[in-house]
């Protein structure tokens, strides 16, 4: 009863601050009574069971559910489907009953909360970021070894900061609160050190729009440019034992996915590695015409179990960064002696390991002929970096210190946008039976919700149309969720699952009364919508919560905003 209630105050709350406060005492109760179970409790919070890249789910079904609401409740089956209206396969018997035993021992909110945390669908509005710094919050008041800090905000502050850090490198709340609890927050970066097996948070670039920009933003700090393949972001850990893992920008085991590159990885290798940790590109590739194959090729390949003696794709590894070395963490490390260990630790073998071509220059023409030969060569564009000044590591963030650089963005919005299909229209004339048009959303973390930002209609082969009304029409529910932010004056036919990310371009960005994206961050009362977006690709490899951010639009439509300014100077 007591997570329920607390869970319950939460969703009444919309303001961060306030969150924080409820989420901080709840921690520290449990702290104090029974921190054995503090584990539990902030992954209760966190809406998971286990760290994400193990990969852990309950596998409780929607029919499960069911069943055990009506045995527990009384209520027809018949009428719990139609006031639920989820599909879902059944599971085993023992699970059912399981969930009816809790649910016949629920009282008050607790069935509602209890039903959620069983779908995985908390939907409370606390962010995980939020939960991180609630929990440093909890652990400097809770702490007994010190007194209360005179400036107890600066403490406050800079606890959260702390594990959030922390969080950033190491994602397993197991090894955080225990180590919190034996030493304190003040010593978890000491306690709790990087160590291959345990994805870190991939660092990510920032978009802009040409040379001349890049030039301004890095005036007075050496940097260097690296092709930016056309593939899957993976991170390959290589232990002591020679075990290989290999895991996906979400921090998902892709393990499986890609069985030659585990029997390959240890050839590249010079014989003084022990164990690293590499950050890299997995890129279809054609070792007979020696070229690189769209990122279309590779997403044919399964996401699980590939067999080895089957594979009709082949990859190529391109290494950009290493970020652990023989028992030594590299974060810390600027990007030239981070660099130099990658060079000087593998061997590239052409069209299966190679290093990211890169050259360092500040030469206006120089890279813009790069980025030409990249472009030539199938790769996206440029990735550019510090390389000797502000050029750590930095998990888990999106970076000013990484650019990208693509070929399209020079006429057009900075970067394409990962949005998420939130409802469609149906098609008229000769797009009868499929959607003529679609409803999309970026998502907010901070309220964890989906924010309407455009209509897409335009740009679809009819096959592609097809296509995607086939892969949606499963995916349909009865009326919008409650985590859906959009106007009243858009009238669906139908609504989604948030299920699929859709990559997507436009040629800008702009103020509207009519969508919600980023409503409150860049006009107070409007949101920002996308002018005439068309569909680039599906993302497979992101989950809907990985969808461009509401801050991110904001960001790129000020970036936006501040080149046009420029331009208008400059043709004065």
């Amino acid at each position: 009863m007591f997570v329920a209630k607390a869970l319950d105050a939460i969703s009444k709350e919309s303001g961060r601050i306030a969150i924080t406060a409820i989420v901080c005492n709840m921690l520290r109760t449990v702290m104090e009574t029974t921190p054995e179970d503090l584990v539990a409790v902030v992954y209760l919070l966190a809406n998971r069971i286990a760290p994400a890249h193990e990969g852990l789910e309950l596998g409780i079904g929607d029919a499960s559910i069911i069943k055990a609401l009506y045995e527990a409740c009384g209520t027809k089956e018949a009428q719990i489907k139609k006031q639920y209206k989820e599909s879902g396969k059944d599971s085993q018997e023992k699970k059912k009953n399981h969930i009816k035993a809790l649910l016949v021992a629920a009282t008050d909110c607790e069935p509602q909360y209890l039903i959620r945390l069983l779908q995985a669908k908390l939907r409370i509005g606390l962010a995980e970021q939020t939960l991180l710094a609630a929990l440093g919050h909890a652990a400097v008041y809770a702490d007994k070894q010190s007194s209360t800090p005179a400036n107890i905000d600066s403490s406050l502050e800079e606890a959260a900061k702390i594990v959030k850090q922390v969080y950033s490198v190491i994602p397993v709340y197991d090894k955080i609160i225990s180590a919190l609890l034996a030493d304190g927050v003040w010593d978890l970066p000491k306690t709790c050190s990087f160590s291959p097996g345990v994805p870190v948070g991939p660092m990510l670039a920032k978009p802009t729009k040409g040379v001349s920009e890049i030039l301004d933003k890095f005036q007075d700090i050496e940097f260097t440019c690296e092709y930016k393949y056309d593939g899957e972001r993976a991170q390959i850990h290589y232990m002591e034992d020679g075990t290989v893992e290999i895991y996906s920008r979400n921090a998902e085991r892709n393990t499986g996915k890609y069985p030659d590159v585990v029997d390959a990885i240890s050839r590249f290798k010079r014989p003084s590695v022990t164990s690293f940790v590499l950050d890299c590109e997995i890129v279809a590739f054609d070792r007979e015409k020696k070229k690189i194959l769209p990122f279309q090729v590779l997403s044919t390949r399964a996401r699980k179990n590939v067999v080895l003696s089957e594979i009709k794709v082949g990859v190529c590894i391109y290494a950009f960064d290493i970020l652990y070395i023989n028992g030594q963490p590299l974060l810390q490390a600027q990007l030239d002696s981070r660099r130099q260990h990658l060079y000087e630790s593998f061997e590239e073998e052409p069209g299966f390991f190679q290093f990211a071509t890169a050259v360092t220059s500040n030469d206006l023409e120089e890279i813009q002929k790069f980025l030409e030969a990249a472009v030539d060569a199938s790769c996206e564009g440029l990735i550019i970096k510090t390389l000797k000044k502000d050029a750590t590591y930095e998990p888990s963030k999106r970076s000013n210190n990484w650019l990208k650089l693509k070929k399209d963005y020079m006429d057009s919005t900075g970067d394409s946008l990962d949005l998420v299909p939130i409802a469609a229209f149906h098609g008229r004339g000769k797009r009868t039976g499929v959607y003529g048009a679609f409803l999309l959303a970026c998502y907010d973390v901070n309220n964890e919700e989906f924010q309407s930002i455009c209509k897409i209609g335009t740009g679809f082969s009819e096959a592609v149309l097809e296509e995607r009304s086939a892969s949606l029409r499963s995916k349909v529910i009865p009326k919008p969720k409650s985590y859906y932010r959009y106007s009243d004056t858009i009238n669906p036919d139908v609504w989604f699952e948030p299920i699929e990310v859709w990559e997507v371009k436009a040629a800008d960005l702009t103020i509207s009364p009519v969508h919600r994206a980023a409503t409150g961050i860049v006009d107070s009362d409007k949101g920002i919508s996308l002018r005439f977006p068309r569909l680039l690709r599906v993302r497979e490899d992101k989950n809907p919560e990985d969808a461009s951010s509401a801050d991110m639009v904001a960001d790129i439509y000020r970036a936006q905003k501040h080149n046009q300014s420029n331009r208008d100077d400059d043709e004065q």
